[in-house]
């Protein structure tokens, strides 16, 4: 657990950890502006969401412990030359070789969780090894800070000791944990998935800038459904799917993949709203920023590992989501209705934090373990792979969400009325979280038992 969260927290960090060094980013390697440097996070983003069922379905096929040691190799050496880069190009092009390593190690350590651990204590491995990816995303702005004020190159060389760790110490300690014979992953399906969630998410963080009505948009978003429309379709056709249709059949995983698309868009948007709340409505500089938000993730692990499983045993997991989802809606509703344009962080920010802290800290977890306890052994890292992919979707769509209702302010006061409104569309992803945890995943969870050989496992529910 120790060495495959270290893999986690290098692919969860990065995600948000380089946010608030663009600015710093931008003077040092001349470029015309922040635009030109969206490109740093957006090259991330999109590589990564479209490789996860791709490289899970592969890592089914080979031992897991030498592709999640390969992922973060290749996450480790790109972050190195991404803190030595020294142009714009240079740099989105490791971004690029940094996301690839990510996808390859976030299914491969999900995978080594679930294949060395007692079904029974699977639930509790992944609701661990989810909290630790939850809190490293959300300490990313508190990082970022803490590390710009050093230099903005911190961001990326603060991930290579981490890596150098990760591989030492698992070339040593980590379990074989053999592959399965899978056939090979179906090509023709996992160009037309690679390139569907590629382009979905291409549209979604570029939409605010070509404009939601703009052709180029249009274009990118209608190909992007023809492109996973069309992979739907072959799975469901072929012998070989790349993912197996009859997983979704499976209550615990349609249902807990449907959470973590909503959900992430509430989280995204949350993260995101944060940082620009302080800094462009109230001035405070990075650091300030990152301790403003710090009281947040710190509630995630303390609810992750004492709480939600106790609440989980007796209640089940629909309610702990719709629980954690609903204190989720309140702290984000306390933003909406406190928060005003003179700094005011106990009486505006704080409480809001630790709500929606707390509620992090019992849905993320949650829905994972739910979706990925659900899976039976030869298709761990595919549909690790396949949540995963459905969460950076969902924060992709909740970013771009968030951006698009801001707009352009011109004045503080239609700043804070902006945001206000933000935070309401928030609030309502949340809600319907609640909603869709409550309304479809098991009142209580008793065992993980198969369906049948060589097929998938469900939970057994009362």
């Amino acid at each position: 657990m120790f060495i495959v969260c270290a893999g986690v927290v290098l692919a969860s960090l990065d995600l948000f950890i380089v946010n608030v060094a663009l600015p710093d980013m931008a003077k040092d390697l001349g470029a015309d502006g922040l635009g030109e440097l969206s490109w740093v996070l957006n090259a991330y983003a999109i590589v990564y969401a479209s490789l996860l069922v791709l490289f899970g379905r592969l890592a089914d096929r080979y031992p897991r412990e030498q592709g999640f040691l390969l992922g973060v190799a290749i996450f480790t050496l790109a972050s190195a030359a991404c803190g030595a880069a020294t142009s714009v190009g240079m740099l989105v092009a490791f971004r690029i070789v940094q996301a690839v390593g990510a996808a390859l190690l976030t299914p491969t350590s999900l995978g080594l969780v679930l294949a060395t651990t007692s079904p029974e204590r699977r639930h509790a491995a992944v609701r661990g090894w989810t909290a630790v990816g939850g809190v490293a995303a959300a300490l990313g702005p508190v990082i970022g800070g803490l590390l710009v004020a050093a230099s903005w190159r911190w961001v990326f060389f603060v991930n290579v000791p981490i890596g150098l760790a990760a591989i030492v110490v698992g070339w040593r300690r980590l379990p074989r944990v053999p592959g399965h014979a899978v056939e090979t992953p179906d090509p023709f399906g996992a160009g037309l998935v690679t390139a569907g969630i590629a382009m979905l998410t291409l549209g979604l963080v570029e939409g605010g800038t070509w404009g939601w009505g703009s052709a180029k948009t249009i274009a990118v978003l209608a190909a992007s459904v023809l492109l996973i429309g069309a992979f739907v379709l072959r799975c469901l056709r072929v012998r070989n799917p790349l993912v197996d249709p009859a997983l979704f059949r499976v209550r615990a995983f349609s249902g807990a993949s449907a959470v973590g698309l909503v959900f992430s868009m509430a989280f995204g948007a949350m993260l995101l709203s944060n940082v620009l709340w302080c800094q462009e409505v109230w001035g405070w500089s990075a650091l300030q920023t990152g301790l403003a938000i710090a009281p947040g993730p710190l509630m995630v692990p303390f609810f992750a590992f004492f709480v939600a499983g106790r609440l989980i045993a007796r209640f089940g997991s629909g309610a702990v989501i719709g629980a954690g989802s609903a204190i989720f809606c309140a702290g984000i509703a306390w933003r909406a209705g406190a928060s005003g344009a003179t700094p005011d962080y106990v009486g505006d920010m704080l409480g809001g934090m630790l709500l929606t802290g707390i509620g992090v800290g019992l849905t993320l977890p949650t829905f994972m373990a739910t979706a990925t306890s659900s899976l039976p052994p030869r298709s761990f890292a595919t549909g690790s792979g396949v949540v995963n992919m459905m969460r950076q979707v969902g924060l992709a769509i909740g970013v771009a969400v968030f951006i698009a209702v801001l707009g352009t302010p011109s004045t503080t006061a239609a700043a804070v009325s902006a945001f206000r409104d933000g935070w309401v569309v928030i609030a309502a992803a949340s809600a319907a979280s609640a909603f869709v945890g409550l309304l479809v995943l098991p009142v209580r969870i008793r065992a993980a038992v198969p369906i049948a050989a060589g097929s998938t496992a469900q939970l057994e529910t009362e």
